[in-house]
């Protein structure tokens, strides 16, 4: 395990921006504990489980969505936590948390809703997701938002790492409650966002052969996933393909997991940062992949978005997709009697439009096309996969 010292210790926290009555039933919680749970139990959170991930959600009930990937981080996350000796809760919470921001639709839906309020801001899914928890999911009674500790929120605003110039979402909660955006975050944090790329990266494959869209023989061919995948053969000589791909993705993840841990431990160990202030301080990212394992997670990557992502099949619905959420925004920003009461915030036309983003960015997949069906006609988004 790491030094203690490395590990973020809720009791000494930052602290909440409001300040908290202590009265009625708490529960033997800290406060990383009191974060995760307050994630857990949101409106934002459980409309996770109609938001798409990579396939639509009328694809099919056995892709992932943005509410089972962010389950798969979480463990990953948390399982690396525990082997370093770090903050399980706190690396819990953020993984939970780090697609709160997205719209419905994934990054087609995002692209779109950018473009459509570009005039007033633009729209960013990490600062959406911030401006979620400090604003607009307000279930207690003496402040808006829910309240995180600065940990929680300085990890989710600065994951990926320092952030130069954050879009106005982003600022604004910095404004009222400064995040240090220009350090580094918590090893926790670091953590956070690996554990998103070694889930996305495993899962995305899974999923892509499960919809016949990646072809096994090309992603054999990928230096990684053939190494995996020879070593399953000698392993296991004559298994059925079903439960070959099935342990390609396993041992993938372990090996990424393993790497990660090896190298973060080499790394803290050459920064010589001894406490959870020097590893904000250090000036680089000191969890992460050895440069080997790096350079072969960029090739896969590389792979996924050429045969994936960016595939033929799945462009006409992403076009759909996009239609759909501008459409929305049109339709709203045409007749403003459309947006529900409490939805638009402050005067003028550049927080009405911000309004209408945050009413838009909050709809799970099969809402929004509801509201286009209802405001504008039908959709036609179904894929057969």
């Amino acid at each position: 395990m790491l030094d203690p010292r490395l590990r973020s210790d809720p009791h000494a926290s930052r602290g909440r921006r409001h300040g908290e009555d202590a009265a009625g039933p708490r529960g033997p919680r800290d406060a990383f504990q009191r974060d995760r749970d307050r994630i857990i139990h949101s409106v934002a959170f459980r409309r996770l489980r109609h938001k798409t991930q990579v396939f639509v959600a009328p694809d099919g009930d056995h892709y992932r969505v943005r509410l089972t990937h962010s389950l798969e981080v979480a463990q990953i996350g948390r399982a690396m936590a525990r082997t370093l000796g770090l903050n399980e809760d706190l690396t819990e919470a953020l993984c939970l948390a780090h697609d709160l921001g997205h719209p419905p639709f994934g990054h087609a839906g995002e692209d779109a809703l950018e473009a459509a309020v570009a005039d007033a801001g633009g729209f960013d899914h990490n600062g959406h997701a911030l401006r979620i928890l400090t604003l607009l999911e307000s279930p207690y009674p003496g402040h808006e938002g829910l309240n995180l500790t600065w940990e929680t929120l300085e990890g989710l605003a600065k994951h990926n790492g320092p952030v130069a110039a954050p879009g106005w979402a982003l600022a604004a909660v910095d404004a009222e409650h400064a995040l240090a955006l220009a350090s580094h975050a918590s090893l926790e944090a670091q953590l956070a966002a690996i554990a998103d790329d070694i889930a996305y990266d495993n899962h995305d494959v899974d999923d892509g052969l499960r919809a016949g869209i990646l072809d096994l023989d090309a992603l054999l061919a990928v230096p990684i996933v053939a190494r995996h995948w020879r070593a399953i053969e000698a392993r296991h000589p004559g298994l059925d393909l079903a439960r070959k791909r099935a342990a390609l993705v396993r041992d993938m993840i372990g090996t990424m997991v393993g790497d990660v841990i090896a190298e973060t431990r080499a790394r803290i160990a050459a920064a010589g940062v001894e406490t959870v202030d020097e590893v904000r301080a250090a000036g680089r990212t000191l969890v992460g992949f050895s440069p080997a394992l790096a350079a072969e997670e960029r090739a896969l990557k590389q792979f996924l978005y050429a045969n994936l992502y960016d595939s033929a099949p799945l462009q006409p619905i992403r076009e759909g997709a996009k239609a759909v959420v501008t459409g929305l925004a049109e339709a709203l920003i045409a007749r403003p009697e459309l947006l529900p009461e409490g939805w638009a915030r402050g005067e003028g036309e550049t927080a009405r439009r911000r309004g209408i983003a945050d009413y838009i960015a909050g709809m799970t997949d099969p809402f929004a096309i509801a509201r286009h069906e209802a405001w504008i006609g039908p959709v036609a988004l179904e894929a057969k996969f």
